[in-house]
């Protein structure tokens, strides 16, 4: 009985909630949120736990997220255990978005890669059940490009809040294919809103306009109102920076009331934040102190450490603008320490989210490996019935232009030859097949020496300490039991405090082994990207600038010149963009690292010579070759260790800065474009990295 009433309670679900035509965007009021969490508690119906659990994620998506997350996740694992391949994939959106927004990078890119795996597969489309919820008139195909639609939108703003605009902009016109694919002016209504905030943070503002206007008639025609705030609020973003104070208040005030309206708690908090910036561009600095202040308690509520990172810097500006030093002095120390607390824990979390992308490109290079194998083994068989075929024609035809006689004299000739060319080509093959295999085992046993070398050698020192600290740990053990005995409790208390001390650095040499082995795993893979056709001189100079920034994230006090020579006649090269990203941004990298540490062997400056680091790409086009060097202006490489720099575990760097496998898994990478990578280098000048790719 209890089955029938769950069962009854699921499909009148959409009745209870706010007014949407789109059955797939789910707004509920508070009461009925708890409504259905008292629902969730009672039954224990896997199907019906799964639905409620969805509502009540949407529910907490821009309230408390860290609430929505645990509903999505809980929906995620039901879905997987009843099998439901759609739901399981609508549950991997959500749970990304969300994961997106709590700045857990990595797991939200884990997320909406497995989603997409699931939704780019047919099979997804069959016995979907409670159908209607993804598309109104129960077409499989719909529903499932209908989910695919809301993901590409989705990750899109995982690309944006990591520093990805260009990709965030591609992805959100893959969702915008679709959408207009399949008619639904709810997806269209979110595209077109997030392209609009893409053009106006690229300062197109024309473009920004477009969509925006465009997005609101779309949530007129949809019925679809839950981010309406938030296009509101581009939109007087984009009069703002025109200074069309006027028109930029209107919005921000229709914003206002939108927001309050849904109950959008993130996106209310950043209409106060624009209008405190209306007002401080107005000149009206108490105003725009009064919104700050305001805005900074709700962006800390919420969990928005970005916004309040932002409000501290506003609250700093807008005091020194009005002479209050003090106040200024305040908040920039805040702005500061929550600054830094916020950089350390956002580099964290990237770091986590490129190693995921960097096992993406992996994965896919060796799927790309298998199927070029597969084809080539099948090109050969093709190649060989081919000769064949010829042949046996080419015979035939010989045999009927002479007599029986000749024929068969000639036959007689040929058989004798082809047996003698037989006999050679199978000694030939014989002794290259021998010398092949002579060849890869000795390759092997020289590479799986200087591997167990590099292991031995990496591995040795946590290890020497982690041995250490235990052997000491077991003699303060015996000590504490003997001034236990004899009842020297701060004796005691002292070995004690030493044996901690002793576990934390087992445990951090222990950890440091295991980033080595890690490290090890990832040079020993392959990617599994796809080429395509990329221009180079943009991939150059997108590396160039994320190391630089990635490096002045870290560093603050760090300076370089950077420099471009990029060749514009080449055009664009098949390569696999990813991976020749990867060498390019370990190549700078590693530039950046060699004038900085030049710069500190001598922090006074070199007398009668400024030293001004520079760091340079630069490519050209030379006959049927791509050539790129990177170069910098360092300490260079001394001739003694140039051989070793490309084997796996050498490294220049301090213990702990590096495990010596960039350059040889850059080196490889380059390897499998068919590609050279070479180094020169003049001791105390500089060195410079250049790639060669064939066209």
């Amino acid at each position: 009985m209890k089955f029938l009433i769950n069962i009854c309670f699921l499909f009148f679900i959409p009745v209870f909630a706010k007014a949407q035509s789109d059955p797939y965007i789910e707004s509920w009021t508070n009461q009925q949120a708890d409504s259905l969490r008292m629902e969730l508690n009672h039954t224990s119906n896997d199907t019906m736990r799964m639905r409620l659990s969805r509502s009540l994620g949407w529910h907490y998506e821009d309230s408390e997220r860290d609430s929505s997350l645990y509903f999505h996740e809980q929906e995620l694992a039901l879905a997987k255990k009843l099998g439901l391949k759609l739901w399981e994939a609508d549950a991997f959106d959500a749970a990304g978005w969300v994961s997106a927004q709590l700045k857990n990078y990595a797991r939200s890119l884990e997320y909406f890669l497995e989603g997409i795996k699931i939704l780019e597969n047919k099979d997804c489309e069959k016995d979907i059940w409670y159908i209607s919820l993804f598309s109104k008139d129960k077409d499989p195909e719909k529903a499932r490009l209908t989910c695919l639609g809301f993901i590409y939108n989705d990750l899109s703003q995982l690309y944006r809040n990591t520093g990805n605009k260009s990709k965030e902009l591609s992805t959100l016109y893959k969702g915008l294919e679709i959408g207009t694919d399949i008619n639904n002016y709810t997806l269209l209504a979110l595209i077109t809103s997030n392209i609009a905030y893409n053009y106006y943070d690229n300062n197109q503002l024309d473009s920004a306009l477009t969509f925006g206007r465009q997005s609101l008639e779309y949530m007129r025609i949809s019925g679809y109102k839950s981010y309406k705030g938030y296009v509101l609020n581009t939109i007087g973003l984009i009069y703002l920076k025109e200074n069309r104070y006027a028109l930029a208040r209107q919005y921000f005030d229709s914003s206002l009331s939108a927001n309050k309206e849904e109950n959008n708690l993130v996106n209310l908090a950043y209409t106060y934040f624009y209008l405190a910036s209306l007002y401080k561009s107005e000149g009206k600095i108490d105003s725009s102190i009064f919104y700050t202040k305001k805005v900074l308690t709700d962006f800390q509520s919420l969990g928005l450490s970005g916004g309040a990172s932002q409000a501290y810097d506003s609250l700093y500006y807008l005091y020194k603008s009005k002479g209050n030093t003090d106040s200024a002095y305040a908040y920039i120390q805040l702005s500061k320490i929550f600054g830094d607390s916020l950089n350390k824990a956002e580099k964290d979390k990237m770091y986590a989210y490129q190693n995921l992308g960097f096992n993406e490109q992996i994965k896919s290079q060796q799927q790309e490996n298998a199927r070029i194998q597969r084809e080539n083994t099948l090109r050969t068989y093709a190649l060989i019935a081919g000769i064949a075929v010829f042949m046996l024609i080419a015979f035939l035809l010989y045999r009927n232009s002479r007599n029986r006689k000749k024929a068969n004299e000639l036959l007689q000739k040929q058989k004798t030859e082809i047996e003698l060319q037989k006999k050679n080509v199978e000694e030939t093959l014989s002794e290259l097949k021998s010398t092949q295999q002579q060849l890869i085992q000795s390759e092997k046993m020289a590479s799986l020496g200087e591997l167990t070398a590099g292991i031995a050698h990496e591995i040795q020192n946590p290890l020497n300490f982690v041995n250490n600290f235990s052997e000491v740990n077991t003699e303060l053990i015996d000590e504490l039991g003997v001034e236990a005995e004899k009842g020297n409790l701060d004796e005691v208390k002292a070995i004690a405090r030493d044996i901690k001390a002793n576990e934390e650095k087992i445990n951090h040499h222990g950890k440091r082994a295991g980033d080595i082995v890690k490290g090890m795993l990832q040079h020993s893979q392959s990617s599994k990207g796809q080429k395509e056709l990329t221009d180079i001189n943009a991939l150059c100079d997108e590396y160039l600038r994320l190391a630089y920034h990635g490096l002045r994230a870290k560093d603050k006090s760090f300076n370089a010149t950077l420099k471009t020579d990029f060749d514009n006649s080449m055009g664009k090269i098949n390569i696999i963009p990813q991976d020749i990203g990867r060498v390019l941004l370990n190549l700078i990298t590693n530039a950046f690292y060699a004038v900085n540490e030049k710069v500190k062997m001598n922090p006074g400056g070199y007398p009668g010579d400024k030293y001004e680091p520079t760091v340079s790409i630069t490519t050209k086009k030379i006959n049927n070759t791509i050539e790129i060097k990177v170069a910098d202006n360092g300490n260079g490489i001394p001739s003694s260790i140039k051989d070793k720099i490309f084997q796996p575990f050498f490294t220049t760097k301090p213990t702990g800065q590096g495990t010596g496998l960039g350059l040889s898994l850059a080196y490889d990478i380059v390897k499998a474009h068919g590609g050279e990578l070479k180094v020169e280098s003049k001791d105390g000048e500089g060195s410079q990295f250049i790639i060669q790719l064939s066209i």
